[in-house]
């Protein structure tokens, strides 16, 4: 998860750069079936995201707002803690919403 807060950290707040942050945890799943799960789920909290305003206006404060809670529940997963510390992530993940 360091390689993508990494980039993330050097995108625009906008739609395109979830959707390719979207694509780099597919890929990362691929490359790393441990961590299928919690790319899946943070997939899905991306995704939800950018349905809800894909073809439609995005106000600037709910982008940077999302952008950086993004950032923010990417930093904070360890990918290589113990179990305790694993679901603690997922549950994160599983709860959080981007733009509410």
């Amino acid at each position: 998860m360091n390689d993508l807060h990494t980039w993330l950290s050097q995108q625009h707040h906008g739609l395109r750069t979830f959707r390719t942050f979207q694509q780099k945890l597919e890929t990362l799943g691929q490359h790393d079936p441990a961590q299928r799960g919690l790319c899946r789920l943070l997939s899905d909290v991306v995704g939800s995201y950018v349905e809800a305003f894909d073809e439609a206006p995005l106000p600037v404060e709910v982008a940077d707002g999302a952008y950086h809670r993004l950032l923010t529940l990417v930093e904070s997963l360890d990918l290589h803690g113990d179990a305790a510390r694993r679901l603690t992530d997922i549950n994160r993940v599983a709860t959080c919403e981007l733009w509410r």
